[in-house]
Parts: structure tokens; sequence; C-alpha cells
């Protein structure tokens, strides 16, 4: 069975590092010091510094090309509810909401949460399944 048919979720725990956040912040321009200056946020509500949603959201995306081959993402609904900190365990979880055999779009539910159990990012994923590319359109050579 592969996983564009599987109906058990996915589960992958992982930690992003403050280096990790630095590096987002440097690719994205988002600078917030709330996400690279433990400082500043020792100071804030958090108490420490917080991932940017969307490096959390990247974390997502590529879960799903490495579960879903073949499969694109075409629509995505993400709720961020509680901030995840540098060096903690994220347990990231994938779910089935319907596979139905052979049809071409896939619903998943999509969380990120943490030790505690409270989650960082929730919602929902729409995927579609490709057939798979022609040559022409992938330019592999013809030969015939």
């Amino acid at each position: 069975m592969t996983s564009v048919d599987r109906a058990d979720p996915i589960v992958e725990q992982f930690e992003l590092s403050q280096s990790d956040f630095d590096a987002f912040a440097d690719l994205s321009g988002d600078a917030n010091p709330i996400h690279i200056d433990p400082d500043f946020a020792a100071d804030t509500v958090f108490g420490a510094t917080v991932s940017h949603g969307m490096l959390l959201f990247s974390r997502l995306r590529g879960a799903l090309e490495r579960h879903y081959p073949g499969c694109r993402l075409i629509g995505q609904e993400l709720v961020f509810r509680h901030p995840a900190y540098a060096d903690s365990p994220l347990r990231l979880v994938l779910t089935p909401r319907a596979v139905p055999p052979g049809e071409p779009l896939l619903t998943l539910g999509a969380e990120i949460i943490r030790d505690d159990g409270q989650p960082c990012l929730e919602g929902d994923c729409r995927l579609v399944r490709q057939r798979l590319a022609s040559p022409v359109q992938t330019g592999e050579e013809v030969r015939s």
C-alpha cells in the first residue's frame, strides 16, 4: 500500500533549532526579533524565541512530498494555535480524512504538536494525484 492509499496517520518527530529560525529569517526576510533575538524574546509573553509559522508549514510541506509522492498540494487551511520553541520536541501528524481508492483528490488533517500536547499548527491539506508526466513534459529524450 502506498502512502497515497493508506488510512492510518503518518507521524514524524523533529526539533527546530535557533539556527533553523535564524536561517529561515535570512531566507524569508522576516527578521522579527521574536524569532531571532533570545534576549528580546525573553521579555515577551512567550519567554523565548518562537518559530516562524511558515517554517512550520515548510516542514509540513516537506512531509507531504516525502509521504505522498506524485501528488500536488492544491490548497491548505491552517491555523497556528501555540508557539513552537527552539530545541523542543515536535510531532508532525498527517491523518487522511478520506481516501477513496482511485479518486484524484485527497484531504489530510495536518498537525504539528508540542511535547506538552499543545498544537502549534492545525488544519487540512488538499492534494490531487497527478498522472505520470510524459517524456515531453519532463524534458527527457524521446527515442523511437
